[in-house]
């Protein structure tokens, strides 16, 4: 992969790419991470992630524009920093990084493209008091979810095991979080019978975030790599 992001506010090289900043051509950073060591003591917050088309995300933001008028008491999440985390890794040093890197491009190397819609919407830990309300996925899910494990196994393999490992994967694309636990029976509701355009995640990316100031992280894409092509189907 090369250098990209998702975050909670926009991504890197927004010139590239104004709509994701995950731009599957950009390897800023990947030279010097693959050859860093502990000596670095940089320490990063990362995760791994998919990113999807911009027309389905121009969609999905379409249909939540009108919600967010109606609930000014949730921090919606930017447009921009929309993607799919497949495994959150928490703080890692450069050192591990460099152990990370080959085992993420091997986990992906594994793996086909994977077909997948946003379908429905739902909440964590639940719709009468979230904590995160969020857009589901329909699709291939048990082919992301396999994609997901395997993630998750190359990051423990290489010393950065996903603080939440063993909990049951939910792919989901975060559309607003709660500030205190809240009522959103009504907009899992408004969104419940939505069925998005079919699209198709053909690569992953290590992701940086940043905490910063403002109400949203920045994100920005570190690495990526893409998913095997299918083979082609002969018919006749």
């Amino acid at each position: 992969m090369g250098d990209n992001a998702h975050r909670a506010d926009w991504l890197s090289e927004p010139a590239r790419s104004p709509r994701t900043g995950l731009d599957p051509r950009s390897r800023e950073g990947i030279k010097r991470l693959a050859g860093s060591t502990a000596a670095s003591g940089d320490i990063m917050r990362l995760f791994v992630a998919i990113a999807p088309p911009s027309a389905v995300l121009d969609e999905l933001d379409a249909l939540v524009e009108p919600l967010r008028a109606r609930r000014l008491d949730l921090r919606w999440t930017n447009r921009e920093a929309w993607h799919v985390t497949l495994a959150f890794l928490g703080q890692v040093d450069e050192a591990a990084v460099a152990r990370l890197l080959p085992r993420l491009e091997r986990a992906a190397r594994r793996h086909q493209q994977v077909r997948l819609a946003f379908a429905g919407a739902g909440a964590f830990p639940a719709a009468t008091r979230a904590n995160v309300l969020w857009s589901g996925l329909s699709g291939d899910c048990g082919a992301l979810a396999r994609l997901a494990e395997s993630v998750a196994a190359g990051a423990s393999r290489a010393g950065t095991p996903p603080p939440d490992k063993g909990r049951r994967f939910k792919p989901h694309l975060t559309l607003a979080r709660c500030r205190m636990p809240a009522d959103v029976t009504g907009l899992v509701a408004s969104l419940a019978g939505y069925q998005g355009q079919p699209w198709t995640a053909d690569r992953v990316h290590l992701v940086r975030s940043r905490l910063g100031a403002t109400e949203h992280p920045r994100y920005t894409s570190l690495a990526n790599w893409p998913l095997r092509t299918p083979p082609v189907t002969k018919t006749g």
